[in-house]
């Protein structure tokens, strides 16, 4: 079996891993009965959190080797989406994925999805960063009865949070890999796409929770290509490492609890935590600052979470110790561009390329990959003034 095939049929085999209370996160047979059901809760506690341990092979090869062991999070998540594929609640089914690793020294990954190039929803009519919610465009209290795989809350609460939220994970309809999943704190609050600081938390531990290296949560601002105005975050599995991972990085203040990812293919602000506690807390006020800061300033953004090697001269074979938050700062893109081989939001940031055609999928390489990725980034002069006033967010909370 080659490569590409052997990570998708790995990762899938995840939905069949053995769990007891993966049942409770199934759907009745009659689909009658689904109305009234109720939205099981997936609750976890912090001896939950995988810090340490959920590491990729030391062998060449990116994807993650059979056997493997699921967590509860992981086996909950993916027996419930694997029974909704086969209730037929995707606007496609996903199959093997063409995927490659573009020659070159960064290790992007390219994988062809036609069907989410053609079948995915259109992107609403947005005009603003800061834009307000509508309740007459499509929102998540619209979605099927079934779309809704269980809520995720955390017993006890976080000591000294914030701010939490009850999230309810529930299916991306058009996946772009196995697992895909949408992280959608309270939809009938109706939250427009804005950061904030519960539903970060829900993502950092989401990937916590998860005994998977490529199991990934990430956010599209409005004019970052998020496509729907409420509030949402991605998630999902993918069987390849990313250069975001373990790509160096600069400290810009003294105590080093901002880094820039200076690398190709984009410069991005990165925070860490070595895992759950004030050390994270601290992580999501931070944040959510600078997000509060770029949304405030009409400045579109995009925002990947994944395991990662702590900030400095990482190198590929780095073991990932702790959560990399990586945010870049972006042009403002409102709606589809056509044409392209990719359109650029949190997982090609990443390094994680989507790509529409066939055609694209054969021709793309490092250089335009890099090129089409570096087109949706900001000149250097406003790059560098959202760098200055990010420092000083991080200073003042430094006092």
């Amino acid at each position: 079996m080659n490569e590409p095939a052997q990570a998708v049929q790995e990762v899938s085999s995840m939905a069949v891993a053995p769990d007891s209370e993966a049942i409770s996160y199934l759907l009745p047979p009659n689909r009658e009965d689904w109305e009234g059901r109720g939205v099981p809760d997936f609750v976890y506690g912090q001896k939950e959190l995988l810090v340490e341990g959920v590491q990729w092979p030391a062998r060449a090869a990116a994807s993650v080797p059979l056997p493997w062991v699921p967590s509860r999070f992981d086996s909950a998540l993916q027996s419930a989406w694997s029974q909704r594929v086969e209730l037929g609640l995707f606007r496609y089914r996903l199959g093997e994925l063409q995927t490659q690793t573009l020659p070159g020294p960064l290790g992007l990954v390219a994988q062809l999805n036609v069907e989410r190039g053609i079948q995915r929803r259109p992107p609403q009519n947005i005009q603003s960063v800061r834009q307000a919610f509508d309740p007459e465009q499509f929102n998540f209290t619209k979605i099927r009865a079934g779309e809704v795989l269980f809520g995720l809350r955390r017993e006890p609460p976080t000591p000294g949070a914030s701010q939490q939220e009850d999230i309810l994970v529930m299916i991306n309809v058009s996946p772009l890999e196995w697992g895909h999943v949408l992280l959608v704190p309270e939809p009938s609050r109706e939250f427009p796409q804005r950061l904030l600081p519960g539903a970060l938390r829900a993502g950092v531990e989401a990937v916590l929770l998860s005994a998977h290296p490529g199991f990934r949560v990430g956010f599209n601002s409005l004019g970052g290509l998020a496509s729907v105005n409420h509030l949402h975050l991605h998630g999902y599995y993918l069987s390849h490492r990313l250069p975001v991972e373990v790509a160096p990085s600069i400290p810009l203040d003294p105590v080093g609890l901002l880094h820039l990812l200076q690398a190709l293919p984009a410069p991005g602000f990165l925070f860490y935590t070595s895992g759950p506690g004030p050390d994270l807390e601290g992580l999501v006020s931070r944040v959510c600052r600078a997000t509060d800061y770029l949304t405030d300033h009409e400045i579109a953004h995009n925002l990947f979470v994944t395991r990662g090697a702590p900030p400095g001269k990482a190198s590929p074979s780095s073991a990932l110790t702790g959560i990399r938050v990586i945010l870049w700062p972006r042009k403002s893109s409102f709606g589809i561009k056509e044409g392209e081989a990719f359109n650029v939001a949190l997982c090609e940031l990443a390094g994680h390329l989507p790509v529409k055609t066939a055609a694209d999928f054969s021709s793309l390489t490092e250089t335009g990959a890099v090129a089409l990725i570096q087109d949706s980034l900001l000149p250097p002069a406003q790059a560098q003034e959202i760098q200055a006033a990010l420092v000083t967010l991080v200073a003042q909370e430094e006092r």
